[in-house]
């Protein structure tokens, strides 16, 4: 049996003065202090992979319901949109 507690009126400002307690050694140890990240270097995306424009080249891969799919299998009179999504389960 789970039973329902309900604060007292004194209980809020005590957990105040802990926090207010907490954060005030906090900042006076200099833990509060702000890092500044390093610089990051810029990615060159041409070089992650096929670019936008390029040929796909004939594949064949399992779809989601285990069904072997073609670049072929899937074209339309318009071409095809490929998504590549990443599952948690990979």
């Amino acid at each position: 049996m789970i039973t329902a507690v309900r604060p007292r009126p004194g209980d809020y400002r005590i957990v105040a003065v802990l926090l207010a307690v907490l954060a005030t050694g906090y900042v006076l140890t200099g833990k509060a202090q702000t890092v500044t990240p390093a610089p990051r270097t810029p990615v060159d995306v041409s070089k992650l992979g096929s670019q936008v424009g390029e040929r796909v080249p004939d594949f064949s891969l399992k779809d989601q319901e285990g069904t072997t799919r073609t670049l072929s299998s899937i074209m339309g009179p318009n071409g095809a949109m490929i998504v590549f999504y990443r599952s948690a389960d990979w």
